[in-house]
């Protein structure tokens, strides 16, 4: 399987990078993880409604650019579905089952996702209630993409 995780803005906390690292390197074993960065827009102090809503629409553009047509798109947003760690493990499991061999997790900026973004997903996936940074959510998702395969596999790092 391959995973692509679309991300806006890079990694400035070297902390968050190395986890990052970590994960995708366990990952090597299981599935193909390659991480694709968009710049990110700065977003005015002080910014309106309209204003907001043109940066998402720009780090959209980006985003779907990135995104190949044959990808099954799971966008993670606040009010999207939710799953345990193993519900979260058969999911992944499922798609490969049905010969689904490519996913691509995108993960917005500090403002969301534009309409467009997540009208082209095919699921919108949370982890929590919380508002997260961006930069934790892909370690985040990571591990979690990490933990996933390692219950499919039965491997012991899930107890």
């Amino acid at each position: 399987m391959r995973i692509t995780i679309v991300c806006v803005g890079k990694i400035k906390e070297t902390f968050y990078r190395e986890a990052v690292e970590e994960y995708v390197k366990r990952l090597s074993r299981y599935c193909r993880l390659e991480i694709i960065e968009v710049a990110d827009e700065k977003t005015p102090e002080g910014a309106g409604s309209l204003s907001r809503e043109q940066i998402k629409e720009k780090e959209a553009r980006r985003i779907l650019e990135k995104i190949r047509e044959d990808a099954f798109v799971c966008t993670l947003e606040i009010g999207g579905k939710k799953f345990s760690s193993e519900g979260f493990a058969d999911w992944i499991n499922g798609l490969a089952v049905g010969g689904v061999s490519r996913i691509a997790f995108v993960i917005g900026g500090s403002l969301g996702l534009h309409q467009s973004v997540s009208s082209r997903a095919n699921l919108a996936l949370s982890f929590s209630d919380l508002t997260f940074p961006h930069q934790l959510m892909r370690v985040i998702l990571t591990e979690q993409i990490y933990r996933a395969f390692c219950i499919i596999n039965n491997t012991p790092y899930h107890k």
